[in-house]
């Protein structure tokens, strides 16, 4: 074997493999910062095998030049680790030096500089090798800066495997590893330097070293790169299988009557047959593209496509955009529109040709998507399925898949932010409570003082200055009641009863009184609150009604179903239809003199019981509230009565 050959074919594959992989590494360092460090380190083993084919071709000068550039090899090994290991929570040293790793950088710089300056190498005859580099004088030092550097970056990889868990830990025992393989492949290129005349054998496996580090490092971060891995594996034990076939061809040539394929040299068949091979391999991508189109023709799915899909998905905030993404991102591969709709509890939420319920009946005759929320979870069906050419069904399927699982992302993200909404709601209302507390207990103590400074007056200004004041407690006390929080103390009480002990706190003057309530009639309520719903309604009617002749209130209350349904008329002006959208809303109020949260209260008491209450006009009255609330749990002494 001419082992000149073979070294000089070692060092050609080692340098294009090499630089290949730092193209790559450079082109992918745009997604992750920490592989141009790596990057480097395969550019500088191309010049250093390039250096030694120099060496071979009697290049002397440029071999010897790239040769002792060896120490900017392990100086972008030790950056690289350093920024794959290195965090905030790293060792106090593992900091300081990344912080100082550019002065080693340019220390190695320097040393390279030197060992080009001054005599450093010589040329001497290795087994078969007329030429091979050995280290002199200045030399050693280049050699002694090179291994301190790869000493340093594997005490660092020590560190990060012991304070780094999961993916990272292992990948850094992988790299390790690797680098342990590498310093054993590189240690035979030394021996000679030691007067060690041995053929540096090992160097013949550095073409897989590097191929084997750049796996070691991003196996467990790229997916493209375990995939590459497999295709590698797969023309490596074709390989094997060809040398295999090669050694039984070459037995078998002569007992099958072919003397003339058996005198052919057996590397001539290894060549040939390596050459087929990798034209094969060449080809492997390119027919199987090929076969995919015909089987599956128009858009082929790749993993590009399917991560742009899921990203533009995941971003839409509510179920229309949610709708209209999902539509633009198929139909575009499609190249024909498509309809996506979106149902939960068979109603529509949304629909990319617009949220209407028209949407679902107008889609015959073109392809819809339909993701519809069963019990079983999400669920999507494709219309015109039929129609598409298997490529495109396969792509819509996939497409639906995304599509469900975005729905079913969107819903929680909805879920948790109503709970987050509801939760500073429920927030505001607690310091709004503690705010009207504190602002009842500011005002109260000045207007006390104001009621007793008033004794001094004369009658008429003393009445007047009280009545004020009584307006005033009424606007805090309101404010009290609205802000702050509600605790029901429910009892057993008898809504005519209550509502006769109220009659007797109002002044009528002319309006008339109409009471038709069944007698028995009771309800599980806070008493004391349900009064107070009564004494704003009846006041506020009051106000209206008191001015005008035949002024009348009426207050009936009947059973229906599991309510009891109570209603208070009164024949005062009709309210406002702008009025009446907001009417039980704060601050809102036509009365002169009215705090305008009088009604805001009612609704808060009602809700608070779990009934309603509503304004209707429909009921012969100009103006008429009905009340809704749950029956009692008692037993009703009365028999139910109409509507």
């Amino acid at each position: 074997m001419d082992q000149q050959l073979v070294f000089g074919l070692t060092m050609a594959v080692t340098g294009l493999c090499s630089l290949w992989t730092a193209v790559w590494l450079w082109w992918h360092a745009r997604f992750q910062p920490v592989l141009s460090s790596l990057a480097g380190f395969c550019l500088m083993l191309t010049l250093w095998s390039a250096g030694h084919l120099a060496l071979l071709y009697d290049s002397h000068i440029l071999g010897k030049a790239l040769v002792l550039s060896n120490p900017l090899m392990p100086a972008f090994y030790l950056q690289f680790a350093l920024q794959f290991v290195v965090t905030n929570h790293s060792k106090n040293w593992l900091q300081r030096l990344k912080k100082i790793s550019p002065f080693l950088f340019f220390a190695a710089l320097i040393v390279t500089l030197v060992s080009w300056s001054y005599p450093s190498a010589e040329l001497v005859t290795v087994g078969q090798l007329p030429q091979f580099f050995v280290f002199v004088r200045w030399g050693w030092l280049n050699l002694a800066c090179t291994v301190l550097l790869g000493i340093i970056a594997h005490l660092v990889l020590w560190q990060g495997f012991l304070e780094h868990r999961g993916n990272k830990r292992r990948s850094i025992a992988a790299i390790a590893m690797t680098a342990g393989i590498g310093l054993l492949l590189a240690t035979s290129f030394v021996f000679p330097s030691f007067s060690l005349n041995w053929f540096p054998y090992p160097m013949l496996l550095l073409p897989g070293y590097v191929m084997l580090l750049v796996y070691s490092v991003v196996r467990y971060q790229m997916l493209a790169v375990n995939a590459f891995a497999s295709r590698a594996l797969l023309v490596l034990a074709m390989g094997l299988v060809l040398v295999l076939l090669m050694g039984l061809i070459s037995v078998s040539f002569g007992q099958l009557g072919m003397p003339a394929l058996t005198a052919v040299p057996g590397w001539q068949l290894w060549l040939y047959s390596s050459l087929l091979l990798l034209l094969a391999a060449a080809c492997y991508r390119p027919v199987s593209r090929l076969a995919e189109r015909l089987i599956y023709p128009g858009v082929q799915l790749n993993e590009q496509m399917v991560s742009h899909w899921l990203s533009d998905l995941q971003q839409a905030q509510h179920w229309q955009q949610l709708a209209q993404t999902a539509s633009l991102l198929i139909s575009k591969p499609l190249k024909q529109p498509l309809l996506v709709e979106l149902f939960s509890d068979g109603a529509l939420l949304a629909s990319s040709a617009g949220f209407s319920e028209s949407a679902a009946n107008d889609s015959s005759g073109q392809f819809v998507i339909r993701c519809r929320e069963e019990r079983q979870g999400w669920q999507f069906s494709l219309q015109g399925q039929a129609d598409l050419p298997p490529g495109l069904r396969l792509l819509t399927e996939v497409f639906g898949s995304l599509l469900v699982s975005s729905c079913a992302n969107l819903q929680r993200a909805l879920a948790l932010a109503d709970a987050e909404k509801e939760r500073l709601s429920q927030q505001h209302l607690v310091e709004l409570g503690a705010l009207a507390a504190a602002m009842a207990h500011e005002l109260r103590n000045p207007l006390n003082i104001i009621s007793m400074a008033s004794a001094g007056v004369d009658a008429e200004l003393r009445g007047h200055i009280q009545s004020q004041l009584k307006r005033a407690d009424r606007l805090i006390a309101d404010m009290l009641v609205y802000a702050g929080r509600l605790q029901l103390q429910r009892q057993r009480i008898d809504l005519q009863t209550l509502l006769q002990s109220l009659a007797t706190q109002f002044d009528w003057q002319q309006v008339q009184l109409l009471l038709q309530v069944p007698a028995g009639l009771q309800l599980d309520v806070d008493p004391h609150r349900l009064q107070q719903v009564f004494f704003n309604l009846i006041d506020n009617a009051l106000a209206f009604v008191r001015n005008q002749v035949d002024g009348q209130l009426l207050i009936t209350a009947a059973l229906a179903g599991p309510d009891v349904v109570i209603r208070v008329h009164n024949n005062g002006p009709a309210l406002d239809i702008s009025l009446a959208k907001t009417l039980f809303r704060p601050f809102v109020s036509k009365r002169a003199g009215g705090s305008g949260l009088g009604l805001a209260i009612v609704q808060r008491i009602i809700d608070a019981h779990q009934g309603q209450i509503h304004h209707r006009t429909d009921l012969g009255w100009p103006v008429s509230f009905e009340i809704r609330l749950p029956l009692s749990p008692f037993t009703m002494n009365t028999q139910d009565v109409s509507q």
